[in-house]
This record gives C-alpha cells, structure tokens and sequence, in this order.
C-alpha cells in the first residue's frame, strides 16, 4: 500500500545535507562529469494486483548509465490503461473480461506486454524529462536537452521484425525520479512550445493513434470510426485523423461529445446508438468488446480496421464472411517503428497537435490517479508529477 513518505529532496541543483537517511549528497564533479544522488523516490510494482501492488519507496538505486546510454530526470509522467492493465495482469492469455470488471490479483501469470514481469517494476510508459547524465559514446543527445520516447521501444530482430519492449512493463519507467534510455530510444523535443505535462501525454496516448491511422492508411477525404472516442486515444486519433483532412465520427459517452467535437469530429454517436452499415473507411478500435461485429460491419467493402486496445473484452465473435466477401482488412498495431514515431516528434515540434490536459497529481497519488482514470470521469490526460 502506499504509505506517506517525506522527501527530503528533490533537485540535484538544491543544496543537500553531506549525508542522510534518504541517501542524497551534494552533488560533486569527477573529471567534469556530475554526480547524483545515489537513491531516489518513486513507486514500485511489487506484484500483479490492485492499488495495494503499488508501494511508495524513497530508497530507490538511482540508474547508471551505460555505455550508450542516458539518464533521465523525469519531469512528467502519464497516466495510461496500459499502467493498469500491466498492474491487474490484463495481458496475461488467463484473462478474458473487460479491464474494468478485472481488480487483479497475484496469481495472475505473464501478465505484461511481454510475458512475465520482474518485480519490483517501476511502471510509467509516458515520460518527459530532461538529460542529465550521459553514458560512455553517447554523441546525438547532450545534457539539458529535454526528451520522450516511445512507450513501445522498437528492437527488432531477424526472427521477429516487430518485436519491441514496453516502457514500464519489460524496462524501468516513468513513476519514480530518473529513468534510464539508450540514446537510440528518446527523442529531443526541446523546440516544442508544449509543457512538460503536455510532452508527457504524447507517447502512449498520440503515439498509439498515430500508429493506429499510419498502420490503416487514413488520408484526406475518408470518412473514419473512431471508439473510445473521449478516451486519451480516441481523442487523439480523433485530433490526428482530423488533421489529415478525414471526415471523423467518434463514439462517446453523450456528456462527453463536446470535447470530442473541440477536437475535430464531425459528428458523435452515443455508446447506446446503432452504428450505421457500410458507412466508413477506417475503423479505429481500443473498445472491442460486444460492438466488435458492428463495427466490422460499419465498414464499406475494402475498408481497414486498426485495433489496439479492448478495454470492453479481447474476446469476440467474427462471421468471417463478412470479412473476407468484402475484402476487409484487419490490423494488430502495438510495433511502431521509430520512423513513425518521428512523424509523430515531428508535429509535436511545429504545434500542429496539442494535448488536452484533464488533472496533475503528485506521483506520490498515483492510486488516486488511477482510480480517477479508470472512473473515466475526465476527457483529457491524467498526468503524475515527481
């Protein structure tokens, strides 16, 4: 359980007692090179199970980078379904209900992106912070310069070209002090007008709808199906579809059609309301659930559905004459390659995409966080600041 814990300090900059019992010194200078408090707070996930797996530690090794490597002051970190599902064991094959009627337990196995976890794990795939400290080779990131990356980590291989590593579920992320990269891996969003909490909704939330739009062909003058559509993807598929010139329709709950249409779809339907036959190009899908046939039929002959995520249920039911007499075309998208997460980085830079920020908290209150965005009571990004 989380438990109150006083934080004696929090930037190396600050002047630190020479010694106490949090581990913080005054940092020194070695041949040019900082040194920084050997621990740091954060919060561990010490099992699979609910809040109570979540414990507040300030005792935590802070990281040392590697040859190729940076470390990272974390200066916000978001909020995700994928932060929770990773905690209750949603993606373990054992699980087949909606996340929200799963309150996790222990006994859960291989419940990560990737399998089985090591805990304690720090979660948190949506970072923004700033370098600090560089490892041995490092030449394209400088210190001071302030970074994200991506919350799945492309590292392909010969036998598995999509293969990747999630942020905060095989690696280390977000949810504590600093946070270890390879220089390969984060990307320099120092030129973008956006602040540090809108920088941290922009991997997991708008990287997962641009893989999603990039992954179906979404282009000007199509009309799209977004679900979810309030939600922190459906908003930003909603934004990003919008802004390649799509026609877009979002599914959200009635209080919330408002900040869907702000940020650019045509029109919205409610979650109870018939979704129209063969009216749409792409679908974009994080719900699943009982509507999947329905929306596999919302499709015109040709059209692309584009899946990542089933906060409704991962389990359905196909009539795949429907799929394959018209010629629909289904695609899994969890692999970003770097490229596309450029793209992304990209329009971060020149402002052409803009965050909607719903509430911040203290890391510390991150169950308090996690409740709030599980209520899906906000529209917009909920975002943890260390």
């Amino acid at each position: 359980m989380l438990r109150p814990v006083a934080i004696v300090a929090r930037k190396v900059q600050q002047t630190y007692p020479e010694n106490n019992a949090s581990g913080f010194r005054k940092p020194e200078h070695i041949a040019g090179r900082p040194m920084f408090p050997k621990l740091m707070s954060g919060v561990y996930l010490t099992r699979h199970g609910g809040p109570d797996a979540l414990e507040w530690r300030d005792d935590i090794p802070v990281p040392s980078p590697g040859a190729g490597e940076v470390l990272v002051k974390v200066l916000a970190a978001g909020v995700n379904n994928t932060d929770i599902n990773t905690r209750i064991g949603w993606y373990s094959s054992e699980v087949s209900g909606a996340t929200e009627d799963m309150t996790g337990g222990s006994d859960v196995e291989a419940g990560g992106w990737g399998g089985t976890i090591d805990f304690p794990r720090i979660q948190g795939g949506d970072i923004c912070g700033r370098v600090v400290a560089l490892g041995d080779g490092v030449t394209t990131v400088k210190t001071g310069a302030r970074v994200t990356s991506q919350i799945n980590i492309p590292r392909p291989t010969l036998d598995n070209p999509f293969a990747f590593v999630a942020l905060g579920s095989e690696l280390d992320g977000a949810f504590a002090e600093y946070c270890l990269l390879r220089e390969d891996e984060v990307f320099d969003v120092s030129a973008s007008s956006l602040s540090d909490e809108e920088i941290a909704a922009i991997p997991c939330g708008f990287g997962t709808a641009h893989n999603l739009l990039v992954r179906s062909g979404v282009r000007e003058g199509q009309k799209i199906l977004v679900t979810g559509a309030s939600g922190v993807v459906g908003l930003a598929a909603v934004q990003l579809a919008t802004l390649l010139g799509a026609r877009v329709t979002g599914i959200a709950a009635e209080e919330k059609s408002g900040i869907v249409q702000q940020s650019g779809a045509s029109e919205t339907l409610p979650r109870s309301a018939a979704i129209p036959t063969e009216e749409y190009d792409v679908v974009i899908d994080v719900v699943a659930g009982d509507i999947w046939p329905d929306l596999i039929r919302s499709l015109k002959p040709g059209g692309r559905y584009a899946v990542s995520g089933a906060i409704a249920g991962p389990i359905v039911e196909a009539d795949l004459r429907e799929i394959y007499l018209r010629d629909i075309t289904i695609h899994g998208c969890s692999f970003m390659s770097r490229a596309v997460f450029l793209g992304l980085i990209d329009l971060v830079i020149s402002g052409r995409v803009k965050p909607i920020i719903a509430r911040t908290y203290p890391l510390r209150d991150i169950a308090e966080a996690q409740a709030d965005f599980k209520s899906k009571k906000y529209a917009g990004k909920l975002v943890l600041l260390p």
